[in-house]
Order: C-alpha cells, then structure tokens, then sequence
C-alpha cells in the first residue's frame, strides 16, 4: 500500500471533480451548537468538506499534506490551506473550536492524531469524524461492486470498515460520543461514473486492467435505466464526541 499521503496526488483532478458532496445535515451536524467556529479539518484533500464548511459560516484551516490535493482546493475567504498532517497540523495550540476529519479518519493514527486534537482544541472542542459510503442495498450499487471488486489492489474500504473511531474517542476521554447517518443519493452520467472510478486510490486509472474494467462499467451503465438509472446511494455518517 502507499503512503496515504501521497497515494491520491495523480487522482487529485478526478477527487476534485467526480467525488460526491456532503449533504447539509451532515455539514449543520458537524457545526451544531457553534457560531463561526475556527475548524480545522484534517486530510481535507482538494477541499470539498472545507468549502461546505465555510459556505455554512466557519473559518476552515484545511489541513493537506498532499501538495497536488492542496493545489486543487478552491479559493475561499474563510479557507486557508496548510501544508501539514493529520497528526502534526502545525497550528497554534488552543486554536481550533471544531478537528474534523472527512474521509480520511482511517489512515490516522488514531492516538496521535487525537492527542493533535486536544492540543489544537479551544477549552470545548467538537471532534467530528465524516465518511460517505456506498449503500450496497442498492442495486445499482451491488452491480457496481460487483464489477469493480475484482480490481481492487488493496481493501481500503475493508480499512474504513474496521475503524474504531467512537472507541478511540472515548479511550482518549471524549464524551457524550455519537453516530448520525444521514443518506443522499449521487446522479452519474457516464463521465461522473468514470470518472468517480479513477478517483478511487485502489482500482487502476489507467493500463489494460483499467480499460477491461470501464468496458464492464459502460455495459452497466447503458442498461442503468432498469435500476433507475446510474447513481449512487451514499450514506454520510458523522461520528461526534465532546471534550471541555
């Protein structure tokens, strides 16, 4: 496996692109209960979370070590890029009201980057840990899976699986720790899909194996209309816990 650092930096265009967005509830979820906070948001890649946020009134320092990931992060006022880890932000102690961490929470070392957390945190701090993922409920989704599954050279999604933020949150002395699903579906013409596929860190972008892969998913998506058309159903889970 790569260094989760740089592992995306050829798929930043794609991330940036084709990635699915997080519904509002999940971003007023994550900001509950705090006015213009100061978040820093951990492994923010090319900005999608940091921008919601900061549409939703926070101040968000994006936290990217990745320097193409970083370059791809949208201009907005009330975003700043840095260059940093999840466990080494280089920003000021006591700064932060909000640590947040969309998909990007399981290749953290958990007791350091929460340790980063407090460091950075204000006197009440939110951390907040989101991910999408796909619901293999439905069907388009299992077909999709099913062709793709193959291809994986590595099982990140197995990775996401075992995370055990909530456990990590409470060992580290985080309360009141909590899980919201929220569930949006994600609409693909045919260079979303693809294009959602190259983004992926584990399936090929490119070669033979990527060629035989996209002639499987185009098959699938010319007949997409009997499952409704091709989409994903996405549910955005948002891990929560307090400390003060």
């Amino acid at each position: 496996m790569s260094d989760s650092t740089t592992r995306f930096g050829e798929r930043a265009g794609d991330y940036a692109r084709f990635r699915p967005t997080y519904p509002v509830e999940a971003i007023e979820a994550v900001l509950d209960g705090f006015t213009a906070p100061v978040v820093a948001d951990l492994g923010a890649g090319t900005g999608i979370s940091s921008q919601l946020l900061a549409q939703a009134g926070a101040t968000v320092y994006a936290i990217e070590p990745n320097a193409s990931m970083r370059a791809s992060i949208a201009s907005h006022p009330n975003v700043t890029a840095i260059e940093g880890t999840a466990e080494a932000t280089t920003l000021p102690g006591d700064s932060v009201d909000i640590v947040a961490a969309f998909q990007a929470y399981h290749w953290f070392d958990p007791a350091r980057v929460l340790a980063e957390a407090a460091r950075i945190g204000r006197e009440r701090t939110r951390f907040a840990a989101v991910w999408n993922e796909r619901d293999t409920r439905d069907e388009f989704v299992q077909a999709y899976e099913a062709i793709v599954h193959p291809y994986m050279t590595d099982d990140t999604e197995a990775r996401r699986r075992k995370t055990t933020v909530d456990g990590d949150l409470r060992t580290a002395g985080w309360s009141d720790v909590r899980v919201l699903d929220f569930y949006h579906r994600q609409d693909l013409d045919w260079e979303s899909l693809i294009g959602r596929t190259r983004s992926t860190s584990y399936l090929p972008r490119e070669g033979a194996a990527f060629e035989e892969m996209a002639g499987k998913l185009r098959a699938l998506y010319d007949r997409a209309e009997i499952y409704g058309g091709a989409h994903f159903v996405l549910v955005t889970s948002v891990h929560l816990g307090e400390r003060q």
